[in-house]
């Protein structure tokens, strides 16, 4: 038998834009953003190919999670990462959309 278990994050009314501009600001972690815009599903942490250590992925997956960009499960042993897309839209409409519109 299979469990889901989400990690902690922000709810919907506890995100704040400055928490998500400043979680954006960071070029590996748009790199996470744009990779997982593709997946509505989710990927798992370590499929995503990264030019960073496995620490480092880890905590920049950490701070997107708990700035409420993306949301994270455990499935057995992997933790698939997916967006808040819906929740970002409901915020800050176009703000999701014109990060992944920018020039790489």
């Amino acid at each position: 038998m299979s469990t889901s278990k989400q990690l902690p994050q922000p709810d919907r009314g506890e995100i704040r834009v400055d928490a998500v501009l400043q979680a954006l600001g960071e070029p590996v972690r748009l790199i996470i953003v744009r990779a997982l815009a593709d997946v509505p599903e989710g990927i798992a942490c370590g499929e995503l190919d990264l030019p960073v250590t496995a620490s480092t992925r880890a905590h920049h997956l950490r701070t997107l999670r708990e700035s409420g960009v993306l949301t994270t499960r455990t499935e057995g042993t992997r933790r698939i990462s997916s967006l808040r897309r819906e929740d970002l839209d409901a915020l800050y409409p176009g703000l999701l959309d014109g990060v992944l519109a920018a020039e790489q």
